[in-house]
């Protein structure tokens, strides 16, 4: 539940401006249509791109290619810029910005004293990294703010529990946010490629194989979070002894299955420390 100062914050965001409209930043834009915390008529797109804002505005969303007159009137502005752009962007709207927005980053990489210092440390900062089934409204979203922010982070996380799930964190653990949230579903979607690629093997239809996996993979991880067991107690379930599904869990560890993750998770996580 929100407390009721939460509530007034939240109340008064009725205009949302996103700058960027590409893949993460279009993709929020279509979460949040879809999810309808917002109309169309009260969201404000900006991109360089034409072509990109076409579609947006066919919507019912107003589009600009000017980032300062999208910021204009908005309560929420949303930086959906690449990292090395976000400095020259903030700085070019921190004159027409009120002070009484809420400005939230989603620039990997990107810290809340570098948004600070370009925007101004009275500013009301967020830092969110999500992921790309916003669009679906099934993102993992974390969130962190300054101790001096806390006060909005609830108004920004009931937001994007409308566009999946979020949690709150502390800072220092965005980079392995980044990895894990971010990142990680690449990292998903290439096991469901890899086993639809053995299912066609095996005799499916590309499209068939492809239904299967993903909907096995979706039941799985539901399981898991609907009742917050342990992987290795759902394998157990379906691990017969001397059957086929230790034999085939046998072979992948055999191969590297677990270490190749862990490993390729941990350079990710170390270079983007970097």
């Amino acid at each position: 539940m929100l407390s009721s100062q939460i509530k007034q914050i939240a109340m008064k965001i009725q205009k949302i401006a996103i700058i960027g409209a590409g893949n993460m930043g279009g993709s929020i834009v279509n979460g949040l249509l879809k999810s309808g915390y917002i109309d169309a008529a009260s969201l404000s797109v900006a991109d360089p791109r034409k072509e990109i804002l076409q579609g947006f505005a066919e919507q019912g969303a107003k589009t600009s290619q000017n980032n300062s007159e999208a910021v204009k009137g908005a309560d929420l502005v949303l930086f959906a810029v690449k990292p090395y752009l976000v400095k020259n962007v903030a700085e070019k709207i921190k004159p027409v910005l009120t002070g009484n927005e809420i400005i939230v980053s989603i620039a990997a990489g990107v810290e809340l004293i570098q948004l600070k210092t370009w925007l101004g440390f009275e500013r009301k900062i967020v830092r969110v990294i999500p992921n790309t089934a916003i669009s679906v409204q099934e993102s993992m979203t974390c969130i962190s703010v300054r101790e001096e922010d806390e006060d909005i982070a609830p108004v920004v996380k009931d937001m994007f529990d409308h566009l999946g799930q979020s949690v709150i964190i502390n800072e220092d653990l965005m980079p392995a946010a980044t990895v894990l949230a971010s990142c990680g579903t690449a990292y998903a979607l290439r096991y469901v490629r890899a086993a639809m690629e053995s299912g066609i093997e095996m005799g499916f239809r590309a499209d068939m194989a492809q239904f299967i996996t993903a909907q096995t993979v979706k039941g799985a991880v539901q399981m898991i979070i609907n009742t917050g067991n342990h992987p290795e107690i759902e394998v157990d379930k379906v691990s017969t002894p001397g059957g086929i599904t230790i034999t085939g869990l046998n072979e992948m560890e055999h191969k590297g299955f677990s270490s190749s993750i862990i490993q390729g998770l941990m350079l990710a996580f170390n270079k983007m420390k970097k």
